[in-house]
This record gives C-alpha cells, structure tokens and sequence, in this order.
C-alpha cells in the first residue's frame, strides 16, 4: 500500500503565500508524476500543477506565474509554493502520484492524498 500525506495547509490573505508539501510512504519502487489538484465547494476536481520524474512541469493557466512545483524524489515528496494567493485560490488541495509498487511488473497505479484545506481570505 501507498499513503500519501499533504500538509501546510491553513489560512492567509489575499496576496499571501503557502508552500504545501506531501510525503509517499508504503510499498514504492519508483514514482512517476507527482502533482497537485484541487477542488472547491461545488466543483470539479482540476489539475493544479505536475511533474514528471525528469522534471518536466505543467500548470494549470491560473496559477501560472504564482505557483511553483517541485520534488525531492529521494524523499518521495512534492511540494507547492503557492504565491499572490486570490481568493479563488481556496480549496481542498489534493496531493497524487503515480507510484510503482512490485519490482517485477511494470506498472504505475495512481494514488491520492487526503487533502489539505487552503483558504484565502479578502
């Protein structure tokens, strides 16, 4: 089994900033992207930013310009420093990562944090 465990989460103003961070743990071989989503009351679920293990980045065109992904694959962590927050910002921000798990088969199943609650205040 995967977990994976968002934090830095919480409260801040508009024009603040917060950088979140998740750890995998558990059966891991490998991983491939690690990204962040999030979704606010009443929405779907959207792609906020990911990266591959290579490194390559993609953003959604909200957040580009404020928002920065970046990993530290010998600890299995990816981390968001969020920037210029707008109060369009506030979500439960969800952690994901597509993790290999058996040595012997190639195969990379995705998984999912619980989520951290962002929210940015006017």
């Amino acid at each position: 089994q995967v977990q994976l465990v968002e934090s830095g989460g919480g409260l801040v103003q508009a024009g603040g900033s917060l950088r979140l961070s998740c750890v995998a743990s558990g059966s891991i071989v490998s991983i491939d992207t690690m990204g962040w989503y999030r979704q606010a009351p009443g929405k779907q679920r959207e792609l906020v930013a990911s990266m591959t293990s290579g490194g390559s980045t993609n953003y959604a065109d909200s957040v580009k310009g404020r928002f920065t992904i970046s990993r530290d694959n010998a600890k299995n962590t990816v981390y968001l420093q969020m920037s210029s927050l707008k109060p369009e910002d506030t979500s439960v921000y969800y952690c994901n990562a597509d993790v290999r798990s058996d040595r012997y088969v190639v195969g990379y199943l995705t998984n999912w944090g619980q989520g951290t609650l962002v929210t940015v205040s006017s």
